[in-house]
């Protein structure tokens, strides 16, 4: 299985030169530490930050700068830090090409559930709900299964609902999915030594598969 760098690395193969994309908290921050140096992009954090750089070192952390998991980063050249309204409306404007987040679950047409477990604290909704509606692209990165060994990938949603047919694609620790329009996870890769078959026993919603699956390439 992958670890959440490699999914990281995994997710920076997606992303296009000249896009400007949002950065969920969880294993999504971990994609700037991955993209491509040829590649010209901007990314983006709800919390007012435009042109974030790879997690600093211990020598350059700077406490005054966090992305909007708290979490200490650099800043690319060229960046500018704003306050929050101007950040969604930078989101809500459709001005973001695509968005990482994690899920705690997705439904085979692509509703994604990841702010709220009933009984339990999360962090909260935070800018989760606005992202999913104003996004046109959006990969999620995630476990395949729970702590419990029960599958995150599902025909239905069973946690409260962030947004409804919104994910194109999913990462996981076990393989790379594409959500079909018509629903149902179309199978495209697989992590090395991860077998079909164990993706098909440990996916509970529709899994297509289409001929031979390849093994993930890192460089």
């Amino acid at each position: 299985m992958l670890t959440k760098d490699q999914i990281a690395q995994r997710i920076a193969k997606e992303v296009k030169n000249g896009q400007y994309i949002n950065l969920g908290i969880g294993i999504p921050t971990l994609v700037a530490n991955y993209i491509p140096e040829d590649l010209d992009v901007v990314l983006q954090s709800e919390n007012g930050l435009l042109g974030i750089g790879p997690f600093p070192t211990e020598a350059e952390v700077d406490p005054d700068l966090i992305n909007a998991g708290k979490q200490t980063i650099t800043l690319a050249k060229g960046s500018a830090l704003f306050n929050s309204a101007e950040s969604f409306a930078m989101i809500r404007g459709g001005h973001v090409h695509l968005t990482i987040l994690g899920a705690m679950e997705v439904s085979e047409n692509g509703d994604i559930a990841n702010w709220k477990i009933p009984g339990k604290m999360v962090k909260g909704m935070g800018g989760a709900m606005d992202l999913v509606a104003s996004a046109d692209n959006i990969i999620v990165a995630m476990q395949h299964c729970s702590k419990s060994g029960e599958s995150k990938l599902l025909p239905a949603c069973s946690l409260p609902i962030t947004g409804i047919r919104c994910v194109k694609k999913i990462v996981s620790d076990l393989a790379v999915l594409e959500v079909l329009p018509e629903g149902g996870f179309l199978l495209k890769e697989r992590a090395p030594g991860v077998s079909v078959e164990e993706i098909k026993s440990k996916t509970a919603g529709k899994l297509i598969i289409e001929g031979e699956i390849p093994e993930m390439i890192f460089d």
